[in-house]
Order: structure tokens, then sequence, then C-alpha cells
């Protein structure tokens, strides 16, 4: 089910995603979202629409210092938060020892990071990723369309998903998150 297509444009990032519910052969447009803003963050979900309410109303994203490296804090901090948010709204899964929650987007501070079932952060060098069964539709779409504006380019790659793949319809998310300003940072005399 889905197709959830990330793209990062100067400091801004853009996101968007399909209405597509699937239950095996079965497909039910839903009028709930799987790209939303929390906080100062963008997600988009693929994997379960219990985990993509629990990441919209429940998820708390903790603070990070001004200076802390974006990376480090998506990593340890960021999924620390999602861990315990999947864990107390009992979608967490655990089996020999592993523990697995959902895959998903976030763009933050002007990047855009992938988290996959097994908690690792990933970053695409190239500024642009998708997930879902639409994932590989879309990015051939994305990578082919670099003349466009980005909102066109996140249409075209959900519009080409949509062509191909039974699990993605319409009608399409689009929404966009700038980097916030970097306070400047003053010393008491």
């Amino acid at each position: 089910m889905t197709c959830i297509v990330g793209l990062v444009d100067g400091d801004r990032v853009w996101m968007g995603g399909d209405s597509a519910g699937v239950n095996g052969l079965d497909i039910t447009v839903r009028s709930d979202t799987k790209v939303f803003t929390n906080a100062d963050m963008l997600i988009g979900f693929t994997s379960s629409f219990r985990m993509g309410q629990l990441l919209h109303y429940r998820l708390q994203p903790p603070a990070r210092e001004p200076n802390a490296d974006v990376h480090r804090y998506m990593v340890v901090d960021f999924v620390d938060a999602v861990r315990h948010c999947l864990k107390d709204g009992g979608y967490a899964h655990r089996s020999n020892d592993v523990e697995s929650g959902g895959t998903f987007l976030v763009g933050y501070e002007g990047r855009l990071f992938s988290v996959q079932s097994d908690y690792q952060v990933g970053e695409a060098v190239r500024g642009f990723a998708a997930i879902g069964c639409g994932a590989d539709y879309a990015l051939g779409s994305l990578a082919s369309t670099t003349h466009l504006p980005p909102e066109e380019r996140v249409l075209k790659a959900l519009e080409i998903a949509e062509l191909f793949s039974g699990g993605v319809r319409a009608p399409f998310t689009i929404k966009s998150m700038v980097r916030r300003p970097q306070l400047a940072l003053t010393e008491a005399a």
C-alpha cells in the first residue's frame, strides 16, 4: 500500500502521499492523510494507519539543542521518542528480541530522512526518497523530472506510481515545510 514521496529543494522539503488503504485485494480511499506536520517536522508514512495516527497525534518530538548535529538527533533522540510512542500506543512489534515499527519519511531542518522498520535513519544523497509499494515508480519519475518545479515533481511521481501500482490512489496530499531560520546566538558581556 501507499506511495510517499519526499524532495529537498533548497531549504524547503516537499512531501506528498496518496490516499489508499489496502487490505489484500480490497482498497479504500481514505480521508485521513498520510502526510502531515507534527511540531516542526513534516511526516509521511506507510506500513499502518495506526502507526501514522500515533506519529501524528501522540508523538512529541523532543527539542534539539540549536548546535546539536541534526543526523545524530534523528538517530538517537527522535528515534527513541518514536520507539516509546509506538510501544505505548500498542503498535511496536517484538519478535526474537528484535523490536520493529514501520516505515516513514521525515522532513526536518531542510533535510529529508527515511526511518525504516528497524528504526535505522537514512538520508539519500540525491535529495529525494520514496517509500511504499509505488516507491520504485516514484523514484524513476523523480530522477527524470529535474527540470520541473518541486511541487510538480512530487505530483508527477505520485501520478506515475498510481498509474503502475494497484496500491496507490488519488487524491494526493502535497505539503512543504521550510527550514526554520537559525537564531543568532549572542554572548553575554
